[in-house]
């Protein structure tokens, strides 16, 4: 018997909502990758040590160790107590590890406790995270309506753009600073101002009422008292997929993070490094709602492929343009590499992903999926640079790099059912109705 749901479905409440929630998050967590290309080697790590870039790109990591165990904690409750909950404590988390580290002593005041503490906190940040998009984009999908899912759930990743921009808008002014105020106490400045954004996210967001497929499926019993149980019996080969496809994400931290320690190995101001993330960032709010209302009409797969063999090919001729002494070439390459080419992944991955799972699932099975697939994007400004991606002609090995997580990803997807024409709440079903009946 089907129950009526208590709530009615607010579409573009939940996509604004999702998009300024999802700024909030990634400003801060993006404000950290900047930090840790440009700022952190020098104030977190022993002076002169040749390690400090690649030890302070491992912290950037560190968080995404962090996430899995969150997407298992959140992803639980997600689908136990409801999206709505999870989410406004996601925000808190975010905002209060981010204001802490602009508060931490540096390496010469308390040596290696400076960079403890500063992985204690990106710890902090990873476990914020974990939920942030997975919540997101499940509660926008489910308020969303059946035929326009991929448009209204690509409002998530686009507030993850507006994030990345705004934190590289407050970082620009920060680099420009002469270094004794620069590595004092200037860089602080933006990690103190999220406590701000935080505040106007927060407000938004709690207004934002639980989804009526969340609610429907408590009213008839179909909430798993642990979810993790059906996730992994039922949807074990989504969960895989989902991991093998979010490998995407390591062209975002190639992009955002490798970009500027490259840029500067070879020559380019610090700012100019930062205006093409802008740049590129700014064009993306406007593909990625596009992409995604393209999605709604052809299918989610041939736009995710589309955006990861897209990357694959421009990611080579961006890199090497940075070395080419033609600033508008690069800041073409840049819009065409990450606004035209990775946008359109990243805006379809959200109902892709979410599509795949059912409702008493799907907040775990997309943070479990994707937080474990992030796990590439994490370590690939560690992994790179040790492999010499930083350096004199490591734009080949950043290419290569970046050409096989994509080709991995579109292996994926080809393997997956398309689901733009599946209600809402018949999604995830397939995998239900083949597994052994066991109540959980």
């Amino acid at each position: 018997m089907t129950t009526s749901a208590t709530t009615r479905k607010t579409p573009v409440k939940a996509a604004i909502a999702s998009f300024m929630g999802s700024a909030v998050e990634y400003y801060d967590f993006f404000l950290f990758g900047s930090a840790a290309a440009l700022i952190f080697p020098t104030v977190f790590f022993p002076s002169g040590d040749d390690a400090a870039l690649v030890m302070s790109f491992a912290t950037f990591g560190f968080a995404y160790i962090a996430r899995p165990v969150g997407a298992v904690i959140l992803g639980h409750f997600g689908d136990r107590i409801g999206r709505q909950k999870v989410l406004m404590f996601t925000l808190v988390l975010m905002g209060v590890s981010t204001f802490i580290i602009g508060c931490l002593p540096g390496f010469e005041q308390i040596g290696w406790f400076a960079p403890a503490l500063l992985v204690l906190c990106r710890l902090m940040q990873g476990l914020s995270a974990a939920g942030e998009q997975a919540g997101a984009s499940s509660l926008t999908l489910e308020h969303a309506p059946d035929d326009r899912r991929s448009f209204f759930t690509s409002w998530t990743l686009t507030g993850t753009q507006g994030g990345q921009i705004l934190a590289a808008l407050v970082f620009i002014p920060v680099v420009a600073l002469p270094d004794e105020i620069k590595y004092t106490w200037g860089w602080r400045i933006p990690f103190w101002l999220s406590a701000i954004v935080v505040l106007v996210a927060y407000f938004i967001r709690r207004s934002l009422h639980e989804t009526p497929e969340f609610e429907n499926a408590k009213a008839e019993g179909r909430i798993a008292r642990m979810p993790l149980i059906p996730l992994l019996r039922d949807h074990w080969r989504d969960v895989l997929r989902v991991i093998c496809c979010a490998f995407i994400a390591a062209v975002s931290t190639v992009f955002g993070n490798l970009a500027l320690a490259y840029g500067a190995e070879v020559g380019l101001a610090a700012s100019l490094t930062l205006w093409l993330v802008v740049v590129a960032n700014f064009f993306a709010l406007g593909t990625q709602p596009l992409f995604g209302m393209l999605a709604d009409r052809i299918g989610r797969k041939p736009v995710f492929i589309y955006g990861a063999v897209s990357s694959a090919v421009l990611m080579p001729f961006y890199m090497l343009s940075m070395s080419g002494g033609n600033g508008f070439v690069t800041f073409l390459l840049a819009v065409l590499t990450f606004s035209f080419g990775y946008a359109a992944a990243n805006a379809v991955w959200p109902s892709f992903y979410g599509e795949m799972f059912s409702t008493r699932v799907r907040f775990s099975g997309v943070a479990i999926g994707t937080q474990l697939g992030f796990l590439m994007a994490g370590f690939a400004p560690t992994i790179v640079t040790a492999l010499g991606g930083v350096a004199d002609g490591g734009w080949v090995v950043i290419s290569i790099f970046t050409g096989v997580i994509c080709l991995i990803a579109t292996i994926s997807a080809l393997t997956a059912h398309e689901t733009k024409t599946v209600p809402t709440r018949e999604l995830g079903e397939r995998a239900e109705r083949v597994a052994e009946p066991v109540a959980a």
